[in-house]
C-alpha cells in the first residue's frame, strides 16, 4: 500500500524526499527504528494515540482556526504528498516492532535556509528510557548528514518551558538553546511562548547518534 500511494504522487519536485524504508539505531544505542506509516497502521496508531490522550494533551499543537480534522487515510495521503514535494516527513518510532511514538520533520525550507522543524512524542509507558533522544539523533543524522536525506543545514525544536522531559531530550542530543519566542505556537487552546533549540550541520561532528551514545557511556561510568 505504501509503494502504491507513493506511486500516485510520484517524485514531482526536485526537492522530493527519498524516504528510507527504515532507519535503525546504531550499535550501542536504544534499539529503536524509524519508518513512515501507511494505511495498515491505522488501528495501532489510533490505539497508541488514544491511550496517550491525556499524557500528550498539555503539549499538543492545535489549529487556532478550528478547521475540520483529517481521517487517517487523508493524513497518510498528505504525508505522501509532502514527501513528494519536499515539505516534510513523519516517522513512526518502533521498539521491538511495536509502535511507541512519532517524530516528524516539517516546514522545510530550501534555498538559502535549508531548515526544518522537528516535533516528537513517545508513549507514556516508554518515557524515560532514552527513546526520544535517540529518535531525534537518528532523524538529525539522516536529515542533515545523509546524502540520501534532504541535506538540511538546521533543525529547530520548539518546546514549552515547563515541559521538562522534552527539554531533557534536546539537551542530551546537544542542541543549541536559542531562547524564548513569545506566543510562538497554538497549544492546548492558547498561543504559548516556546523555548527554541537547534541542531546545525556545523555541530554534527561524527554524528549526533555517536555523540549521544558516547555521552550516555560517560554518564554510566561516572555513576558506577
Amino acid at each position: 500500500m505504501l509503494q502504491t500511494l507513493r506511486g500516485v504522487f510520484g517524485a514531482t519536485s526536485p526537492n522530493a524526499i527519498h524516504v528510507p524504508v527504515e532507519l535503525h539505531a546504531p550499535m550501542g544505542g536504544v534499539p529503536i527504528s524509524l519508518r513512515t506509516m501507511d494505511m495498515d497502521d491505522a488501528d495501532e496508531w489510533n490505539d497508541v494515540r488514544w491511550r496517550n490522550t491525556e499524557w500528550l494533551r498539555p503539549w499538543a499543537a492545535g489549529d487556532p482556526m478550528h478547521g475540520s480534522g483529517l481521517t487517517f487515510e487523508q493524513w497518510v495521503r498528505r504525508q505522501r504528498n509532502d514527501e513528494a514535494h519536499g515539505g516534510g516527513v513523519v516517522f513512526l518510532i518502533e521498539y521491538r516492532k511495536r509502535m511507541i511514538g512519532q517524530i516528524s520533520l516539517g516546514a522545510i525550507n530550501y534555498g538559502a535556509m535549508r531548515s526544518g522543524v522537528v516535533g516528537y512524542w513517545v508513549s507514556q509507558d516508554y518515557a524515560g528510557h532514552g527513546i526520544a533522544p535517540m529518535a531525534l539523533a537518528m532523524l538529525a543524522d539522516w536529515a542533515i548528514g545523509s546524502p540520501d536525506g534532504p541535506q538540511l543545514h538546521r533543525l529547530e525544536i520548539a518546546i514549552l518551558p515547563e515541559n521538562q522531559r522534552s527539554l531533557a531530550v534536546v539537551r542530551k542530543v546537544g542542541a543549541r538553546d536559542e531562547g524564548e519566542r513569545a506566543n510562538y505556537m497554538y497549544v492546548d487552546g492558547n498561543w504559548r511562548t516556546h523555548r527554541t533549540f537547534s541542531l546545525l550541520a556545523e555541530d554534527m561532528g561524527d554524528g549526533f547518534e555517536s555523540r549521544l551514545i558516547s555521552r550516555h557511556a560517560e554518564w554510566e561510568t561516572r555513576i558506577l
